[in-house]
């Protein structure tokens, strides 16, 4: 029994490897991009109708994390519009066949780049095991396996969470450190300068002046 029971558990790690390593019709697009100042960027999905959609985006470094996102249909017309957006999620299903445009614009930033994650979610996951020509309830290594794939994905999603988070925050602190050293130098400057100008005040009062004295004589 405990030979059955280990061989059950790693029968169920394998499939739920395997599945994970094999591609299924849901599709997912996850990008990390550089976004100059005054430039945009677009992006294309060719989408069904009636696929369920699902935009999220943040913005990692540059500036005050802001950016203006745009989505429109195969016709041209506006899904959803922000602007100047740190972060934001929008879900949808498309309402026709054809290709979908989503763009992202630092336009309004004169002289700082952004840098951008996406993630562009098209369809859902298959399940694990289609309830196509079955007669029977999943067993329990079907649910367990079914059990670990959920979790699994709950622990990519927070990986991802936690690694924009931590790339932002290395951003910000390495911004704030750059901003302490420039101000370390002018306060060594600006003492520098008061020291010199001190040495320079006091050496005027100890040094001595020649007095002439004119005599008139009659």
């Amino acid at each position: 029994p405990r030979w059955a029971a280990a061989a059950g558990r790693w029968g169920c790690r394998l499939l739920v490897l395997l599945l994970f390593l094999v591609p299924g019709p849901g599709g997912a697009s996850e990008i990390t991009f550089e976004l100059p100042d005054n430039a945009k960027q677009c992006f294309y999905e060719d989408i069904t109708q009636g696929t369920k959609c699902t935009l999220e985006f943040q913005v990692i470094t540059g500036g005050h994390y802001d950016v203006d996102c745009r989505l429109e249909d195969p016709d041209g017309n506006v899904l959803y519009k922000e602007m100047k957006k740190q972060y934001d999620s929008y879900t949808f299903t498309a309402s026709k066949n054809g290709t979908y445009k989503f763009c992202f614009s630092n336009e309004f930033s004169t002289f700082t780049h952004k840098t951008v994650y996406f993630d562009f979610q098209v369809g859902e996951d298959p399940p694990l095991f289609p309830s196509e020509n079955r007669v029977s309830a999943l067993t329990q290594m079907e649910s367990a396996c079914v059990s670990i794939h959920e979790a699994l994905k709950s622990v990519i999603d927070y990986q991802t969470h936690f690694r924009l988070r931590e790339a932002q925050g290395r951003s910000r602190a390495e911004d704030l450190n750059t901003r302490v050293a420039y101000w370390s130098v002018g306060e060594a400057l600006i003492l520098l300068v008061v020291s010199i100008g001190q040495v320079f005040l006091l050496k005027s009062f100890f040094s001595d002046k020649r007095t002439t004295t004119t005599r008139v004589g009659s």
